[in-house]
């Protein structure tokens, strides 16, 4: 193949009897990704390693039925809002109401409550897009949905490219018709090894990042902490294998990242060194939140034999801080008619 192609196809049904589809998105060089418009997920993508061969880099599945559930999917890839990561106590004051959201994580509103926007049907459509291909995913957040304020209008674009290095790009953009509270991030978890049985302890991490929100109960308290001295600490590229040794539980963490929010810049690295594949995110976002699959139960198994266990992968979310409606000395997650939510996140695949 020397040109991009798509490629879309029926995937299923959801439990209600929609059809679920399948879009495929193929460059030179092996170069592919998998999406589909359930949760406005990547179930997969492939690039080369050193030796040129492709290979998964992501953990997914090649049969629609276990996205349908959180118990064998749990965000798997997908397109995670209205409001990602945690709300304290599910509610948050907006002009002088309370608003109460959907609990969904003990008392707390996780990832857009028990229906987030990972569980519902989007709108796809894919098309090459000059030297490379995309897909457009749409929907209509209503008014009230797991107790969020305006109706939300939603776009969350992939861009994939392969010259000069294999790049997948993440658009989002938001418009409402009331004040609401927007953190829409991807939920992908990353494994850059082309051996089944490998978690990510051969990996080295950096993360452009000096400062972390402590948390109590998965809850920022408010207070902003420099990295130094801490597991946290991943200015420097580190092994997981050798930070997780030391925090057997894992992480489950939100970093604040260097640079201008709004801006493109870097957020971390993460080199896979027996394959020689490295991974490089640039975002807009102002933070990004560190977690090591500590939930997966070893239960599934998806692409190539792959066992879902703890510490599988690393999910590396670029987003704002968790609880920001509460805690208004973070970047604000406002979002008023006339304004558009924009954030963009750059996937960057390159061999050493």
């Amino acid at each position: 193949m020397t040109t991009p192609a798509v490629h879309t196809r029926p995937w299923g049904s959801a439990p209600d009897g929609q059809p679920i589809t399948q879009f495929t998105l193929t460059l030179p060089g092996g170069v592919q990704a998998q999406l589909t418009d359930l949760g406005a997920t990547l179930t997969s993508l492939h690039v080369p390693d050193r030796s040129g061969t492709p290979g998964e880099v992501v953990l997914g599945f090649d049969h629609p039925e276990p996205y349908l559930s959180r118990d064998t999917s749990p965000f798997l890839g997908s397109t995670v809002g209205r409001f990602a990561n945690r709300v304290a106590q599910a509610r948050y004051a907006l002009d002088g109401e309370e608003v109460h959201l959907t609990p969904s994580d003990g008392p707390h509103a996780l990832h857009g409550g028990p229906r987030g926007f990972d569980l519902r049907l989007w709108h796809g459509h894919a098309e090459v897009a000059g030297e490379g291909a995309q897909v457009t995913f749409t929907r209509t957040s209503p008014h009230g949905e797991e107790g969020h304020p305006g109706t939300l209008h939603v776009q969350v674009t992939y861009h994939l490219t392969a010259d000069p290095h294999p790049t997948l790009s993440i658009e989002y953009r938001a418009t409402t018709d009331a004040p609401t509270h927007v953190n829409l991030t991807n939920h992908t978890y990353w494994n850059l090894s082309p051996e089944a049985h490998e978690g990510i302890h051969a990996h080295l991490l950096t993360l452009h990042a000096d400062a972390f929100t402590p948390t109590h109960a998965g809850i920022p308290t408010g207070t902003v902490q420099d990295v130094t001295g801490t597991p946290l600490d991943f200015r420097t590229p580190r092994p997981l294998g050798d930070v997780l040794a030391a925090q057997p539980g894992g992480f489950d963490h939100n970093l604040l990242l260097r640079g201008q929010p709004g801006t493109l810049r870097p957020a971390a690295t993460l080199h896979h060194p027996a394959s020689g594949r490295t991974l490089d995110i640039h975002t807009t976002e102002p933070a990004l939140q560190l977690y090591t699959a500590n939930f997966l139960n070893g239960q599934h198994t998806g692409h190539a034999g792959r066992v879902h266990a703890p510490q599988a992968a690393v999910c590396l979310e670029t987003q704002h801080v968790p609880d920001s409606p509460n805690q208004p000395q973070f970047p604000t997650t406002r979002l008023d008619p006339g304004q558009t939510f924009t954030s963009r996140t750059v996937h960057t695949f390159r061999v050493t």
